[in-house]
């Protein structure tokens, strides 16, 4: 059985996310879809809009067979980091190419921008320490790096989101070496950034913008959602009482910051450069999360950087608890959070050739990132009053999802 693997967040499920899984599946001839998802917390550092359960849910109601969680160590990272756990769990799984989408999908630029930069590697790593040390933030401080050793625009343009996390996943795939075809598909109408609705497939970006701004799914979002993404959120924000974003996280962060003390702080993944004083130091000065990011962020620390640092601080995940994620070469584990009857099907077939443990539920013991995931899901459902917190927590614990 043929498997192709997707890289996803789902945030919500759109059209454009669809369109992604199915023309994925067809160029690859796989039998069946396997979607590697970001948990409750994304790459970008922020609250998924809905928790990680109904997401999966609805990619399986609509066609994808299996649905992964990426690990809380690698889900919120920066792009290399992203990609190397979600492509070695894609590989522990066996799948035989990995599908992305992209601005001019073809795959032959990345490939080539791959074996461009291990030529010329030492003399990237030195311009990218260069632009880091005047204050650049990584992904400008990395583009002005690629231009320098000739990877410009007009070779693969990573000024692009989806180019940049295209470019780490081949990157992955080549580095380990693994049995995975790398492939791409053009991106349709709306940009990763895009704020605003403008097509049927728009970005998730200008969904939940418009969702989260006016408190309730618009005609215009409904527009670029599915019945069953829009039907998923409107149960969940009727049974929670919201839907997930920074602003109702400020208090918790408020308090965390606060009563911490500056080498607590320091310990905290992301934490750097005398950051901890910067956070203490303005935490009391703002009225909500967006005032005080205002307030923090810098050339350097750019929003997403900082967002990322405080969901570390949020769940309480320290530095020395996950320096190994940079050396490690293998998945620590395969979380699986759902499958279709195909879905298992694969499943079978597969983990009998599975060096790594396939987690169906958290269990203690099993691995120190769990310990992490665990916090990192009590940090989410943190705003919830005890008896839907209680429930959700539960879900932790029991098998997988069936559509």
């Amino acid at each position: 059985m043929k498997a192709t693997g997707l890289i996803v967040e789902y945030n919500p499920f759109h059209y454009g996310h669809q369109y992604h899984f199915l023309q994925s599946k067809e160029a690859s001839g796989a039998d069946c879809t396997v979607a590697i998802m970001s948990g409750n917390f994304l790459q970008r550092g922020e609250p998924a809009i809905i928790d990680k359960w109904h997401r999966a849910q609805i990619a399986l109601q609509s066609g994808i067979d299996i649905v992964l969680e990426i690990p809380y160590v690698f889900a919120v990272q920066n792009s290399d980091l992203f990609a190397k756990g979600a492509v070695l769990s894609l590989d522990a799984l066996g799948v035989d190419s990995i599908c992305f989408g992209s601005e001019d999908g073809s795959i032959e630029p990345f490939v080539n921008a791959h074996n461009e930069l291990q030529v010329h590697e030492k003399e990237y790593h030195e311009s990218l320490h260069e632009h880091l040390k005047e204050g650049l933030s990584f992904p400008e401080a990395s583009r002005h790096a690629y231009h320098k050793i000739g990877l410009g625009d007009d070779a693969i343009d990573l000024g692009q989101p989806n180019n940049i996390l295209g470019f780490s996943y081949t990157k992955t795939i080549l580095d380990y070496n693994l049995n995975i075809k790398p492939m791409t598909i053009q991106r349709k109408q709306s940009g990763y950034h895009d704020e605003t609705i403008e097509h049927k497939i728009a970005s998730a970006t200008s969904i939940r913008k418009e969702i989260l701004s006016q408190g309730y799914i618009t005609e215009e979002a409904k527009g670029s959602l599915p019945p069953l993404t829009v039907d998923a959120l409107e149960q969940y924000r009727d049974v929670t009482g919201s839907w997930h974003e920074w602003e109702l996280y400020f208090p918790l962060l408020q308090y965390k910051i606060s009563t911490m003390s500056p080498e607590e702080l320091g310990q905290i993944h992301g934490v750097e450069e005398g950051l901890e004083h910067r956070f203490k130091q303005t935490i009391h000065k703002a009225n909500n999360f967006q005032e005080w990011m205002n307030l923090i962020k810098t050339k350097r620390y750019t929003w997403t950087r900082l967002q990322r640092t405080l969901t570390h601080i949020l769940t309480n995940t320290k530095t020395k608890e996950i320096e190994s994620i940079s050396t490690i070469n293998e998945a620590p584990y395969v979380r699986l959070l759902g499958m279709t009857n195909m879905g298992q099907q694969y499943i079978s077939q597969q983990k009998k050739e599975m060096d790594c443990p396939l987690i169906t539920q958290l269990h203690k013991g099993v691995h120190p990132f769990l310990t992490i995931e665990e916090r990192a899901v009590d940090s989410y459902l943190s705003m919830f009053k005890p008896t839907i917190k209680r429930e959700r927590r539960n879900r932790e614990f029991m098998p997988p999802i069936l559509p």
